[in-house]
């Protein structure tokens, strides 16, 4: 894979470190919709955005690892979780 600062290493440890941090992220979100009793469509959006994002962002990594030229890949995992976050913090922001 190359040397300690190569791309492909570099991408490979951030889908091994995606993976693990997005489930914490995932479970947070758990936590606040339990804690707070949100409930509805956008709250339903949203989980399914974070899942959605925790399962691409690994495989987005990899995939870019062995053909950089699909950098554009990242905007599927990151607008799903970047739009996930702003749906729980605009349903949390109306209470």
């Amino acid at each position: 894979m190359g040397g300690y600062a190569s791309f492909k290493r570099r991408l490979y440890r951030l889908g091994h470190v995606s993976f693990f941090g997005l489930a914490i992220i995932n479970l947070f979100f758990y936590f606040t919709v339990a804690i707070l009793n949100l409930d509805g469509a956008w709250i339903r959006i949203a989980s399914w955005g974070f899942v959605a994002g925790a399962i691409a962002m690994p495989l987005c990594c990899l995939i870019v690892a062995h053909y950089p030229r699909l950098k554009a890949l990242f905007l599927l995992p990151v607008g799903s979780l970047l739009i996930s976050g702003l749906l729980t913090f605009w349903e949390v922001a109306k209470l």
